[in-house]
Order: structure tokens, then C-alpha cells, then sequence
């Protein structure tokens, strides 16, 4: 991804060896992961919750609902705009950059449930995430 103006900032992540990124407009912040309480019965995506300043936030494994072979559970969560009382956030390995890009570049001939499409960045591929898509 190039870092000049675009039509849309996203943010880039790492899961595992691989980037992705979403629309900047779905993350509220970004946060270290701290101690997650298990929810009984729940998805098999969903991590626990975690107290963040006073705000129960559920924390989902996208590795899980990607397909993605977990080593180790991430350390960095992003904390994704909610509707009301809905607190999502997402365990990702390493925050990369903000970047601006032009969705005309983007590659929607990949796009699937999850995915909107595929952005070019220098040699390599960076999956562009539906975050409702996740959080389901």
C-alpha cells in the first residue's frame, strides 16, 4: 500500500505471517490485551471479555474465523466502533500502519463473506476484512 492520498485510510495488521487490514472508520482504539474471562458455551471465535475502563468488551479470534493456524494469541486488541452497547474487539498479533488507498485499486474479484478484497503492496497481498463479517 502506498502512502499517498486514497480515497480510504485502513488500518494494517498482522495475523500470524499475514496482513490484513479494515477500514479505519470500524476501529474506535487500539489496546494491550489484558486478562480475558472465559465465556462458557460461546462461539468457538470468541475469547473471553475483557474490563476496558469501566466496559465489558467481548474479544473475538479472527485467526479462528479466517481459517488460520494459531500459534499463539495475539497481544494487541482492536477495539471496533460498536452499535449501542455492543463492545467488540479483535485479537491481532501487531498493529502495522495507516495507510490511504484508492478503492480503485482494490481487487474485489476475491471478495467473499468475510473479505472485501485484496490490496497490492509492493510484492505482496493485504486482505481487506468485512468486520461485521468477524464479529458474527
Amino acid at each position: 500500500m502506498s502512502e499517498t492520498v486514497g480515497d480510504v485510510q485502513v488500518l494494517e495488521f498482522r495475523l500470524e505471517d499475514r496482513k490484513y487490514c479494515i477500514d479505519i472508520a470500524h476501529v474506535d482504539e487500539i489496546v494491550d490485551k489484558e486478562e480475558l474471562t472465559p465465556l462458557p458455551n460461546s462461539a468457538r471465535h470468541i475469547e473471553g471479555v475483557m474490563d476496558l475502563r469501566g466496559t465489558t468488551t467481548t474479544i473475538v479470534n479472527p485467526k479462528t474465523v479466517l481459517g488460520l493456524q494459531e500459534t499463539e494469541t495475539g497481544e494487541r486488541v482492536v477495539v471496533l466502533e460498536g452499535d449501542g452497547d455492543d463492545h467488540v474487539g479483535w485479537l491481532i498479533d501487531a498493529v502495522n500502519q495507516v495507510v490511504s488507498i484508492d478503492t480503485d485499486e482494490v481487487d474485489e474479484s476475491v471478495e467473499s463473506g468475510s473479505v472485501r478484497g485484496i490490496v497490492r503492496q509492493d510484492d505482496d497481498f493485504v486482505v481487506w476484512i468485512k468486520p461485521d463479517e468477524i464479529n458474527d
